[in-house]
């Protein structure tokens, strides 16, 4: 599993299991909302960027209305003021809900008459029926539509900066959700040798039949950059309130969640069924309770009409499951693809979204690997820090952002550095279908590794916050030096 070398502990190079690669390198090369810690911050941020982007589309921000003083959705009339002519649509971290200003909803159409699409709503003020400006899940895409794609050259600079941060926190691959223009600048990439980390990309389902049309399956590739695998979305999040649940939001019992318009025309379960039988892994997004047990019930349907063969299918975050579910990833055969991350930023305020009952069904992770579930680990950057050392200590510690929980936040699903470091690595390469040349330190596999400041296996595990990665090795290539 590991090694020690010159004093320090030598770890095989760590797997992040669910990115957004090229979108990542945009967030560390424009906009950034993160930091904000209260309205008057967000505005005044925003204002600052906007000045020197004027005329431009204003997109991304990542921010989090949950770490204000006041946690209430933010509103176009607060952005409103300096942004007459320019038009603004910034996501909140979780990529399920934007902010849309009075001159982008007005260029997109969107008014007081415009109805939800499916699998989105468009949220209006109870009083007067106009949009407050903020939209969730499909009803983004009524203004992304409009918004012209991001340039070549601009995603060249995006990955440049991606794959510097990679090195950096000692992520050797990952497994990406990639969109064809995304995958057009990786591949040149490597086709030039510039590819510092190995991508395992996961393109949308809807369009499986490329690849079908050109004769790929399962982990076709390079070895820096592989496809064969397809992503979807069965809900939305927690955060947006739009996950997909049995019961109504404690929080808003007017709602359940949203589930995905896919879901609804039953398009998803279709191509599902298809792209199985073509040799393609099947990876799906679900949060919500409800979500996974209906992408559960399809998995098994699948598996019980289709060819059997190594299909090895995700669920894509898996973070609200009922107890009567866990153990149908076992015998169905489902990876449970994890953000450890998350719980820790979550736990915050998860409960008042879903109450106390149901939070006791969150991130279930001990739970899930005492059940013998295949458990894998990342992060869904840019919606939360790519750091994988701060998975790891999520996973172990638990303790919530706002240190209410020094002991961890639902304790009893603590694991052990170990473990963790496990689903970071083997357990992820084999999600990937690359156990036999990634995930350990072995005779015959790839020579990714990393060399950490401290090791994380005798410190205690709050310290690992604080770890740095010293040294990364790609293929027997140092690519990055502290």
């Amino acid at each position: 599993m590991c090694i020690r070398d010159s004093g320090k502990l030598v770890l095989p190079g760590l797997i992040d299991n669910h990115t957004h690669f090229i979108s990542g390198g945009t967030y560390l090369n424009g906009l950034d909302l993160r930091p904000a810690k209260s309205i008057a911050e967000f505005v005044e941020i925003l204002k600052r960027y906007v000045e020197t982007h004027k005329g431009k589309w204003i997109l991304g921000g990542n921010w989090d209305h949950e770490a204000w003083e006041k946690t209430d959705l933010p509103i176009k009339e607060w952005i409103d003021p300096f942004s007459e002519n320019t038009p603004i649509l910034i996501d909140r971290f979780d990529g399920h809900m934007a902010l849309a200003n009075s001159y982008a909803l007005k260029l997109a159409g969107i008014n007081k008459n415009t109805p939800d699409p499916a699998g989105g709503k468009i949220e209006k003020d109870p009083v007067t029926g106009e949009p407050t400006g903020i939209l969730k899940d499909n009803a983004m895409y009524l203004v992304l539509a409009i918004i012209p794609e991001q340039s070549f050259e601009e995603n060249v600079e995006a990955l440049k900066s991606a794959l510097a941060e990679a090195r950096r926190l000692g992520i050797t691959s990952v497994h990406d959700i990639t969109s064809a223009n995304d995958f057009k600048v990786m591949n040149k990439f490597d086709k030039e040798g510039a590819l510092t980390c190995r991508i395992y990309t996961r393109i949308p389902v809807s369009q499986f039949r490329n690849l079908v049309n050109t004769g790929i399956d399962f982990n076709t590739g390079s070895e820096f950059l592989k496809l064969g695998s397809l992503k979807a979305f069965a809900d939305g999040s927690l955060g947006s309130s739009t996950a997909w649940f049995f019961e109504p939001y404690f929080q808003d019992p007017s709602t359940s969640g949203l589930p995905m318009d896919i879901i609804l025309n039953d398009s998803l379960s279709s191509w599902a069924f298809a792209a199985d039988k073509a040799g393609l892994q099947l990876s799906i997004h679900a949060i919500g309770d409800k979500a996974n047990s209906y992408i559960l019930d399809v998995f098994e349907k699948i598996k019980e009409v289709n060819p059997e063969w190594d299909r090895r299918f995700r669920i894509e975050h898996a973070q609200h499951l009922k107890k009567s579910e866990i153990k149908r990833f076992r015998e169905i055969g489902v990876i449970a693809s994890v953000q450890p991350y998350h719980c820790i930023d979550d736990g915050v305020w998860a409960e008042k979204r879903i109450g106390p009952e149901r939070i006791h069904e969150a991130y279930p992770i001990r739970t899930l690997i005492n059940e013998g579930v295949q458990v894998c680990f990342g992060s869904d950057w840019p919606v939360a820090p790519l750091n994988p050392l701060w998975g790891i200590y999520a996973a172990a510690t638990r303790r919530t952002f706002d240190d209410k929980n020094p002991g961890g936040w639902i304790p009893d699903e603590k694991i052990t550095v170990e473990e963790a470091i496990k689903c970071y690595t083997i357990n992820n390469a084999y999600a990937g279908f690359s156990e036999n040349t990634l995930g350990s330190i072995t005779t015959g596999k790839f020579a990714d590794f990393i060399v950490l400041s401290e090791n994380i296996l005798k410190i205690d595990p709050v310290k690992i916050w604080d770890v740095q990665v010293l040294r990364t090795v790609v293929g027997g290539k140092t690519v990055y030096i502290k």
